[in-house]
Formats: C-alpha cells, sequence, structure tokens
C-alpha cells in the first residue's frame, strides 16, 4: 500500500503487488501538477495567479480541465448557481483561506462582498481549457477537483498495467479490477458507524458530509455560492459513478437538488441524509440501515 497526504488530505492506494518507484514518482508527480494549477492554497499557483490579476487575464489550464470546467457548467445550471468554481473568496472569508486562520470575517464585510461577488456564469469566459477573466476572482474546485484526481491517477495506475487497485481519497474512492470491495457509508455524526453498504467494483465512490473540513459551528465547507452561507438540511450525499469526477461534482450538487435536475450530467446512483431520514435512487443497489 502506498500511502502519502496531498491535496489538504490523506491518500492511501492498494494494489495486489509493490508499487515500483518509479510508478510512485509518475503518481506524486502527477499530483504536484494538479495542485499548482488548481490550488487555493500555494502562492504560486496558476489559480493563485488568477485571484491577483488586478484586470483579470487569459489563463490557459491543463487539457484535463475542459471536462472539468464542462461539468462545473453543468451543475451550475442543475443547480440554479448554487455550485460555482468561484466561491474561494467566500470561503476566505468564512475563514477557510490560505493561512487556515478559521476565523470569519465580519458579517458586514461578508456582506459587502458577496454583493458584488463574481459568477461563473457571468465573470469568466472559457474557450475549451482557456479562461478569460476581467477582474480577480478566486477559484475553488473542490466540489469536484479532488475527484478528477483520483481519476488521474487511476489511469497512471491502469496504463502501468496494474490488474486491480483502490484509490482512496480522503474517503473519496475509485476501484479497478475483478474482485468487489465492500465499503460502509460513514454515518456523518458518528465516524464510528455506517448507515449503509455498498459493494464497489470497477467504479467510483465519492461521498460530501458537513462533518467533513467543518471548523465551528455551522461553518463548513459546503457553500452555497447564492447565499455565500453553508448549507443547512442535507447532511451528507455519497454517488456512484463510472468516474470519481462525477460522482465528487454530484455529491456536492446534491445538497441543492434532485436527481431530476442533475440527469443531464452522467449516469450515477446516489443516497442523501437527513437529520430525519435517508433516501436513495430506485437504482441504487446497496443496502441502508434505519
Amino acid at each position: 500500500m502506498l500511502a502519502f497526504d496531498a491535496i489538504g488530505t490523506h491518500w492511501e492506494i492498494e494494489t495486489d503487488e509493490p508499487i515500483t518507484a518509479t510508478l510512485r514518482r509518475s503518481i506524486l508527480d502527477r499530483i504536484e501538477r494538479f495542485d499548482a494549477a488548481y490550488s487555493r492554497f500555494r502562492p504560486d499557483s496558476l489559480v493563485a495567479q488568477i485571484a491577483a490579476a488586478p484586470d483579470g487575464g487569459r489563463f490557459e489550464f491543463p487539457p484535463e480541465a475542459g471536462a472539468l470546467f464542462a461539468l462545473y457548467d453543468q451543475l451550475g445550471a442543475a443547480t440554479d448557481g448554487a455550485v460555482d468554481p468561484l466561491i474561494g473568496r467566500q470561503l476566505e472569508l468564512l475563514g477557510y483561506d490560505a493561512r487556515y486562520s478559521l476565523i470569519p470575517a465580519p458579517a458586514a464585510v461578508r456582506s459587502a462582498e458577496h454583493e458584488r461577488r463574481p459568477t461563473w456564469a457571468a465573470d469568466v469566459h472559457r474557450e475549451g481549457t482557456t479562461l478569460v477573466t476581467r477582474r480577480p476572482v478566486s477559484i475553488d474546485v473542490g466540489a469536484a477537483g479532488k475527484g478528477l484526481l483520483v481519476d488521474l491517477v487511476a489511469q497512471i495506475l491502469i496504463e502501468a498495467g496494474i490488474p486491480r487497485f483502490v484509490v482512496d481519497a480522503g474517503g473519496d474512492l475509485r476501484h479497478y479490477g475483478d474482485r468487489p470491495i465492500r465499503v460502509g457509508l460513514e454515518h456523518p455524526l458518528d465516524p464510528t458507524s455506517v448507515v449503509g453498504i455498498v459493494d464497489l467494483r470497477d467504479r467510483a465512490l465519492c461521498a460530501s458530509a458537513v462533518n467533513r473540513r467543518a471548523w465551528g459551528d455551522g461553518l463548513h465547507h459546503v457553500l452555497d455560492a447564492r447565499t455565500g452561507a453553508p448549507t443547512d438540511g442535507v447532511l451528507a450525499t455519497w454517488v456512484l459513478a463510472d468516474e470519481a469526477v462525477l460522482a465528487d461534482g454530484v455529491a456536492t450538487a446534491l445538497f441543492f437538488t434532485d436527481r431530476v435536475q442533475l440527469r443531464g450530467t452522467g449516469r450515477f446512483e446516489w443516497v442523501r441524509m437527513f437529520a430525519d431520514r435517508i433516501e436513495s435512487c430506485p437504482e441504487f443497489r446497496g443496502e441502508l440501515f434505519g
């Protein structure tokens, strides 16, 4: 097993055979290049350059960004703007900033900035992998970016001829091989228990929950871009899909809308937990408790 920390989370990659030093370097190099483009927490990233450009500019992202940005187009439309990659500044104002201050700005400051907040639909012009901006914008791809990186790492393993593996990036999973694994759906309020189980084979399973990356009363990373405030109501979501990027993005979007609006994004199965109930789509083939 290869274990390491990257992009703010713990990774574990399980294989039937040892991962060579060359393959390990390839994986870590790919993660570093991803971080150098998309990280909101390092001053030398492409995202940091965009946030610091006083008059905006034209910025070229890596090839995989085209599919990521297209998914954000779909998720933004399906959630009426609740999912928006320009939410970075709103997260900073709540204390989830590059210094991890975890201290929210005064309510008056947050309100004033929210009134002039940029949006993905109005303030960014996209040409494939190129973004054109007219003013500083703070991009945060947390809603789907980790899933995309899981897929990129999985592709490296497949191309290296690894026949069976599990990539686990902080609970976001990508399985490959002929033997399924049984995965528990962790209770968002009690990490020692599960609310269900699912057999995962040749697919991805991603989750989002209000207890992850939480730093105060009602403060967590799942923000509604329309209000700038953490969402409430839904406690956790789980999504199964062929690709982790889709599972990750839909897991976030399900905090704000239902499957009907998300049908055009791709094929997936979902589970969603509220304080008083758990619901799932008819196609979900796992087992739920309670």
